[in-house]
């Protein structure tokens, strides 16, 4: 069996794979990645990074955002957020972002795997899951990032803190916000 065609066999739909995880299957394994990509086997994701391309009634389509996450930070201790997520706050948030944050403790910057953009941001600390108390401290911490008014959607944040868990909110204030973040909600408190 050659070494496209074992490649052909072990490449799974949707999945994506590292540079250095093919090297298992030829000892040229840049002479045949270059095969793979010319005939449309294999795209390229980032550097280094490469995916088999799923068939749909639409076509070929690229792997998920979670799958190419892993593979880009061969982690999956990491957190998706994106600034549209606010929107489902209540808290006169409607903006419309093409980005996708990934709060994760390896990686920093802007990068673009398989044609969507990700902003990586090294954290020490971030939920496993998403909650409402996290989505509106994180709110806080970037407000200053948002295209909204801020005074408005900073008063709208007050109103809305005042129908939750008030101690929910503050923990998760103490555990993932800034200063100024962690001041605001205490703030709340004796309102």
């Amino acid at each position: 069996m050659s070494a496209l065609q074992q490649f052909r066999t072990q490449l799974k739909p949707g999945r994506v794979y590292r540079r250095e995880e093919l090297l298992q299957f030829s000892s040229s394994v840049d002479r045949v990645l270059k095969s793979l990509l010319e005939a449309r086997l294999l795209e390229k994701a980032g550097a280094g990074l490469y995916y088999r391309p799923k068939k749909s009634i639409f076509g070929l389509t690229p792997p998920g955002e979670r799958e190419l996450i892993e593979a880009f930070l061969k982690d999956r201790d990491y957190l998706l957020v994106s600034p549209n997520f606010y929107n489902s706050l209540g808290v006169r948030t409607t903006q419309l972002y093409n980005t996708t944050v990934v709060y994760n403790r390896k990686r920093h910057g802007h990068f673009t795997l398989a044609g969507k953009r990700f902003e990586f941001r090294m954290k020490p600390r971030f939920p496993k899951i998403l909650s409402e108390e996290f989505l509106l401290v994180d709110l806080m911490n970037n407000l200053n990032s948002l295209s909204e008014d801020r005074e408005l959607v900073a008063e709208s944040v007050r109103r809305r803190s005042t129908r939750m868990n008030r101690e929910k909110l503050l923990k998760a204030a103490r555990l993932y916000g800034k200063v100024a973040t962690r001041r605001f909600f205490e703030s709340l408190r004796s309102k």
